[in-house]
């Protein structure tokens, strides 16, 4: 797994500057008080992109390490904190290979389907070996993915977004290729940054992102010490999944041994 985000990290904010980072935050915080043991403070964020989850949770009075592989998205978090003088630790890590002395912890997130972004089975079980060895007992895991049944039922080829900003416009072309054998997305982004003075730059990028099967994301945590608790609809407490139902969110919880199911 390279770190994909290159100049795209630069315009991430703008082409996601509606997406309700509050709201989703305020999910993850009442997970944490209906599941968890009501004793969660230390909270370790993977794939952070630029930070706006943890900036929000941070809000709630949590104690946050946020990491992300992309020294790119990881610097604009850092901007984006020294505003609001948060005292967030942002790192640069591979979720794959965690190594922190500041363990364990109560909580552990992965949001806006970045688990998928672990494309193999080896490498995925190498990562929830790592989450469960770093949360404590009855500590929780609450993580965002693709829901293969949408993605194989509902997928568009081509999708366009674009974004007014003061500059001027962004618009990003998504090119989406499927890998049924394998369950995953190929995504060609072609970004264009047109600018107020008549002038553009444009660049690409190849985002590759997993989908999956409810049952087999249980099946990854269970062999790996996590317990799945609930798996919901999104940012809701529907848990009427269907084949539109794009992202999944789920609870696990690492359990002691003797409770282990």
């Amino acid at each position: 797994m390279s770190s994909c985000y290159g100049k795209y990290a630069s315009v991430y904010d703008v082409l996601y500057s509606d997406k309700p980072y509050k709201a989703e935050a305020q999910f993850i915080d009442d997970c944490f008080h209906g599941y968890g043991d009501h004793n969660i403070n230390k909270i370790l964020e993977l794939a952070c992109g630029t930070g706006s989850h943890s900036l929000e949770l941070e809000k709630k009075g949590y104690e946050i390490i946020a990491t992300d592989f992309s020294e790119e998205m990881i610097k604009c978090a850092k901007q984006k904190a020294n505003i609001v003088k948060s005292k967030i630790d942002f790192r640069c890590l591979d979720m794959r290979s965690v190594n922190l002395v500041e363990h364990p912890f109560d909580a552990i997130i992965c949001l806006f389907d970045s688990i998928g972004y672990i494309n193999s089975n080896e490498d995925l079980n190498k990562t929830f070996a790592g989450i469960s060895n770093y949360l404590r007992t009855d500590g929780l895991f609450i993580f965002e993915f693709w829901h293969a049944a949408a993605m194989l039922m509902h997928y568009e080829p081509i999708k366009t977004r674009y974004q007014k900003t003061e500059c001027g416009n962004v618009l990003r072309i998504s090119e989406t290729e499927l890998d049924y054998l394998n369950q995953i997305a190929s995504v060609h982004y072609t970004i264009y940054e047109l600018l107020n003075n008549g002038t553009f730059t444009s660049h690409t990028e190849i985002h590759k992102s997993r989908f999956f099967l409810i049952q087999e994301m249980a099946n990854f945590l269970t062999k790996n010490g996590l317990t799945p608790i609930k798996f919901f609809d999104g940012f809701s407490f529907n848990e009427k999944i269907s084949d539109n139902t794009w992202h999944i969110l789920g609870v696990a919880q690492k359990k002691s041994s003797s409770t282990q199911v």
